[in-house]
């Protein structure tokens, strides 16, 4: 069922009357400060909310989102660049202790990187998702016959693990990991399968995540 902006509003008077007021103590913090320990970096699709999916509260997560949950290298980066501002504040400033890349499955942004001619006069997406070609190019020289589902999971995995590669190319986030007082971290949710995986160095896979 479609969702217009009328329902909207209204959604806001509900959580307003429901929640807002009913958490008057809690809000009026909010309302003075954030202090989130953690940076997720996610897709902009509709389906994958990173607040929604972890179960957190307004104030736990300093969230930027965009398409396909890339992060641009040093020499990559635009300038100005949206998503290199919302971690530059993140970490500078927020002093944050974590941050998340989290990719998804049927993720739109790589399915346009895989069918170019989709979106090839769509500048500004096109331009984007090609900071994932890389990716792509590794994969179609391992395995030029993978097939097409496949590859498509791999890449957007890949892409994760991309975007946490590039995020180490800036010295001030380097710095931090290799002192300690900065973790960085790949998450890949699933859809179909519902789970939320989470890259496991040792096995070099995205492992289901498992509730304690």
């Amino acid at each position: 069922m479609s969702t217009n902006f009328h329902d909207l509003i209204q959604g806001f008077h509900n959580f307003k009357a429901n929640t807002l007021l009913q958490e008057a103590e809690f809000f009026d913090r909010l309302a003075h400060g954030q202090n989130p320990k953690t940076l997720v970096i996610a897709c902009c699709d509709s389906r994958a909310d990173p607040a929604i999916l972890m179960g957190c509260k307004p104030g736990d997560l300093f969230v930027v989102r965009n398409v396909a949950a890339l992060v641009p290298s040093e020499e990559e980066a635009g300038s100005p660049d949206a998503v290199l501002a919302a971690v530059e504040y993140a970490v500078k400033h927020l002093d944050i202790h974590h941050v998340i890349v989290m990719g998804h499955s049927n993720c739109g942004g790589i399915q346009g990187l895989l069918h170019k001619e989709k979106i090839a006069n769509e500048r500004h997406t096109s331009g984007w998702v090609a900071l994932a070609q890389p990716v792509l190019d590794e994969l179609e020289a391992e395995n030029p016959y993978e097939p097409l589902a496949l590859r498509c999971r791999r890449c957007e995995e890949g892409a994760v693990l991309l975007s946490i590669e590039n995020l180490l190319s800036y010295a001030w986030i380097r710095e931090r990991v290799d002192e300690g007082s900065l973790s960085l971290h790949a998450l890949y949710y699933d859809m179909a399968a519902g789970n939320l995986c989470v890259w496991d160095a040792e096995k070099e896979d995205f492992v289901a995540t498992v509730a304690h």
